[in-house]
């Protein structure tokens, strides 16, 4: 009986209720709070981390491609041959019936405001440049100047409106304001120019352009000044007189002419308008097309007043690529064509002549000279500046070409190689 109220004792634990241990609910509650801040941390980490390394990740594996701007070139005008008359019968010529008519002064203002009217609509596209420069005076007072010229909307890319003008007016700037034809202003950026041209092309961000504006400007449309003549009829829009917003008519005076500048030479149009020394602008023809750009360095020596434009189809390559971002190739020669008349008068090779070599520019550098004369480049036959400029302006800034030329040496001429490093103007 003892041993078996004794084995009852050893294991009376088995039958002891064991109760549930009671619920902290403030440990409960500070437990699932530092595992919801955990939780929050990791994401704004992980957010922060994701938006940092997206940009990489992204132009690591999925690079953009920067959209370019393309500018259709011209072709120069080949000589039109007559069609072959077929064999029919002649018929008697009939005699062209002639009406006259007088006009009246009520005719020529109609006309006179049709011209007004292309040149209002083309001066959509037309805008104020100002350069804002600043320094210091006699007295050490800082000052600020400001340079205005005409600028001219040639693209709209990638959130940015570009904008051609004059290089002197905005390279030294601190800052650059546009005033569009709605009298509404933006800032603007420099971009690229061309230290041969002095073109340049800034840029106005499109947030920074109302949509009212917009709706007001226009992208100008560049047309094929091979096909001017003399008697052309033209529009001078922009700052022709010093004033913006001009709008002045007449007609083509010359088309012949010529301007030497480095490594080519461009045609320059001379008209019979009266305009301002410091004016600047476009001349449009009566379909509203840019054919000539208004630059100041390059007006009429002989008349300031007279308005002279570059034909803007020999200079759509460097536009297009000024807007696409890119170097302007130069070597730093002003040169012209030998031709055949010249070569037999002077007893000068075939080829294109130096006329000069610019200080410290890489042809220079290479040892060309003066009254040398280009034959060939890398290997290619030089007979004309048009082939020079071609061959020159196809390199990047940093490529070397090879220059063979003839040298004047006693009575006669030596042949020369230089091997020449393309650089930029600045």
């Amino acid at each position: 009986m003892k041993q078996q109220e004794q084995g009852e004792q050893e294991f009376a634990f088995i039958k002891e209720k064991i109760k549930d241990k009671p619920i902290n609910r403030r440990r409960l509650l500070l437990k699932a709070g530092f595992n919801l801040l955990c939780a929050v941390m990791f994401g704004v980490v992980a957010c922060f981390v994701f938006v940092l390394l997206k940009p990489h990740v992204e132009e690591r594996f999925y690079p953009e491609e920067e959209s370019t701007i393309k500018i259709p070139k011209d072709v120069l005008p080949q000589e039109i041959q007559p069609a072959p008359k077929k064999e029919e019968e002649e018929e008697p010529e009939k005699e062209p019936v002639v009406v006259k008519e007088e006009l009246e002064p009520e005719d020529y203002q109609a006309l006179q405001n049709k011209l007004y009217e292309i040149g209002k609509q083309a001066s959509k596209s037309m805008v104020t440049v100002t350069g804002v420069t600043s320094g210091m005076d006699w007295f050490d007072t800082p000052y600020e100047n400001e340079n205005s010229s005409s600028g001219i909307i040639v693209g709209n890319k990638d959130q940015e409106l570009l904008i051609l003008t004059e290089k002197k007016i905005i390279v030294d700037a601190k800052s650059i304001h546009i005033t569009f034809i709605d009298e509404t202003e933006a800032s603007a950026s420099l971009k690229k120019y061309d230290g041969n041209t002095g073109i340049a092309v800034i840029a106005v961000p499109l947030a920074e352009i109302s949509d009212e504006t917009m709706n007001e400007i226009s992208v100008a449309e560049l047309g094929n000044s091979y096909n001017v003549t003399q008697g052309t009829s033209v529009i001078a829009i922009g700052s022709p007189l010093g004033a913006s917003n001009s709008i002045l008519c007449g007609t083509i005076t010359s088309s012949q002419n010529t301007v030497s500048t480095i490594d080519t030479n461009y045609t320059i149009f001379t008209t019979d308008i009266m305009g301002n020394e410091n004016g600047s602008g476009v001349l449009i023809n009566l379909q509203k097309e840019v054919i000539g750009l208004i630059l100041q360095d390059y007006s009429n020596q002989n008349n300031r007043n007279t308005i002279t434009a570059l034909s803007v189809s020999e200079l759509k390559q460097v536009i297009e690529d000024l807007l696409n971002n890119q170097d302007i190739s130069y070597v730093g020669l002003r040169i012209s064509t030998v031709t055949n008349a010249i070569a037999e008068e002077f007893g000068i090779p075939k080829g294109v002549y130096i006329k000069s070599v610019e200080l410290d520019s890489p042809a220079m550098a290479a040892g060309l000279q003066e009254a040398d004369v280009i034959t060939a480049i890398n290997g290619e036959e030089i007979i004309n500046t048009v082939q020079y400029y071609q061959s020159v302006y196809e390199r990047e800034p940093g490529d070397e070409i090879t220059i063979m030329v003839k040298r004047q040496s006693g009575e006669g001429y030596t042949d020369l190689e230089c091997k020449v490093t393309v650089g930029i103007l600045q």
